[in-house]
């Protein structure tokens, strides 16, 4: 087609005109956040929380056991998980043999001081608790399984067998019933008809069935649907209002066919509830990389997961939409700890100092990117790590006993976000700089991180001259959030600092 060559003309001239409006504005910014606070694009569902696991350090007398509780008690935070789990059989089992002949071997006796000071630091809050190990006696195995006599002896192999022996799942079933029963009821009764007594009366508002279910025992979906029937009809017996979470995948995105059939309602029996889901996410560098390399390593794995989030999204909306969603394990586990665990005698490499603050502010990015899809909780592992025991997970100084940077930016979080927030229409050119605007009960509030080994200097909208800004970075270490105000509407960021722009 042939236009009149004045159209064209006028064309031409317009482009022209826009160009030398462009020069004339300068280039832009990259580093300019611009916030739309009248878009909205959701409300917040996100809880930001933590998971505790328990291990020796958190035994009474350990370095570790009074700091640590003591933060946790701080923090304050609702949806803390717990988890007494494999490597501790003695720490997690509470009955590690088979009842015979009249008697059987219940034994709470280095499992109740741990949960009972965890019950205390978290006082007033919802916690969840998982005691991820079945008996082993329970599964068919070549031979029985053996364990430490040292309860504080680590033992990775525990959860032998793939298949239990009484295939109603009725025995698994009562010994969680049981369990529920001793925390909850003030004891139980057994096997044989014996009463324990234990004198516990908490209130469990949240019980996780098992952990990272496609390894251990590697449950198929049709098997573990039917154990979580079989283990919360049981429970909801002793109570009938707990509620439960499912399914703790470890690796979410190699299994969605454990979503398409534990979600659809059909697959389960009438009236069992599904309240939760939840699965985990590790950041995982290899192992010729580092501190350079895992800046965008870290990131980019990241953004996979919230990729298989999404889709997990979908699956669950459309077959149970009621069922929340829990992320309960988001964290980093560098090469160095699998090797001290693998290779007896390895003495793994220190963790650099700038790792701490890259790891949390991968957290706050996640936790933006969770609130965006209207994730429930999103918890942070975990909150005791140490040489031996995944020393890259910790949220506390394992040679100091303070709080690291990873637990100071979940409080930073914690304190600033919550459900209600309104998330509005947020834009930053640099993707090496991650922000957020949240329309809080406190106000407008940034939340602005760099995910660079490098300063960044970071243009905010006009509104934040004068803006209060509390920051997690290098330079506040191991300590609380630092506070400043911005003069102006430039905020320097240190590398991966984490912070948060309360307008005034």
């Amino acid at each position: 087609m042939h236009y009149p060559t004045t159209r064209v003309l006028t064309s031409l001239s317009a482009v022209l005109l826009a160009l030398q409006v462009a020069r004339a504005q300068g280039p832009e910014n990259p580093n300019e956040v611009k916030v739309n606070w009248t878009k909205v694009l959701n409300v917040s569902r996100s809880t930001p929380t933590l998971q505790v696991v328990v291990n020796p350090q958190l035994l009474r007398g350990a370095m570790l056991h009074d700091p640590s509780f003591a933060a946790l008690h701080s923090l304050g935070a609702d949806y803390v998980r717990y988890v007494p789990w494999l490597p501790y059989p003695r720490q997690a089992v509470a009955e590690l043999r088979e009842p015979a002949d009249g008697k059987t071997s219940w034994d709470f006796s280095h499992i109740d001081p741990t949960l009972d000071d965890f019950m205390k630091a978290t006082e007033g809050h919802s916690v969840i608790l998982n005691f991820s190990t079945i008996p082993a006696w329970m599964f068919k195995t070549d031979k029985p399984v053996t364990y430490p006599d040292d309860p504080n002896q680590v033992f990775w192999d525990y959860t032998q067998g793939t298949e239990l022996r009484d295939p109603s799942m009725k025995e698994a079933a009562e010994y969680f019933a049981r369990l529920l029963s001793w925390y909850t009821k003030g004891g139980f009764t057994d096997e044989y008809g014996k009463r324990w007594e234990s004198g516990h009366h908490y209130k469990v508002p949240y019980w996780e069935v098992l952990n990272e279910i496609e390894f251990e025992h590697k449950w198929t979906p049709e098997e573990y649907t039917k154990f979580y029937d079989a283990v919360t009809t049981a429970m909801c017996k002793v109570d009938p209002q707990i509620k439960f979470i499912a399914l703790a995948l470890a690796q979410p995105n190699q299994h969605p066919e454990m979503f398409e059939y534990f979600l659809n309602p059909v697959h389960h029996k009438a009236g069992v509830p599904l309240d939760f889901i939840s699965y985990h996410f590790y950041a995982h560098p290899t192992p010729d990389q580092t501190l350079p390399d895992w800046q965008y390593t870290f990131f980019d794995q990241a953004e996979g997961f919230i990729n298989t989030v999404r889709y997990v999204e979908e699956i669950r909306k459309r077959y149970s939409p009621s069922t929340k969603t829990d992320l309960d394990e988001l964290g980093v586990i560098l090469t160095e700890d699998e090797k001290e665990i693998h290779q007896p005698g390895y003495v793994a490499k220190p963790e650099p100092a700038a790792y701490w603050n890259l790891a949390a502010a991968m957290y706050a990015h996640l936790y933006a990117e969770a609130a965006k899809q209207g994730i429930d909780v999103v918890g942070e592992s975990q909150l005791v790590g140490y040489r031996s025991q995944f020393p890259s997970v910790s949220m506390m100084n394992y040679e100091t006993g303070d709080p690291n940077p990873r637990f100071w930016v979940l409080q930073l979080l914690k304190d600033h976000f919550g459900p209600g927030d309104q998330l509005v229409e947020t834009a930053t050119a640099n993707p090496g700089i991650s922000s957020q605007a949240f329309q809080t009960k406190h106000g407008k509030v940034l939340l602005v991180i760099n995910k660079r080994n490098r300063t960044e200097l970071v243009t905010l909208p006009s509104e934040a001259d004068g803006a209060s800004v509390s920051l997690v970075a290098p330079s506040t270490k191991d300590h609380a959030a630092g506070e400043q105000k911005l003069d102006g509407r430039t905020l320097s960021l240190e590398p991966f600092e984490v912070a948060v722009v309360q307008y005034k």
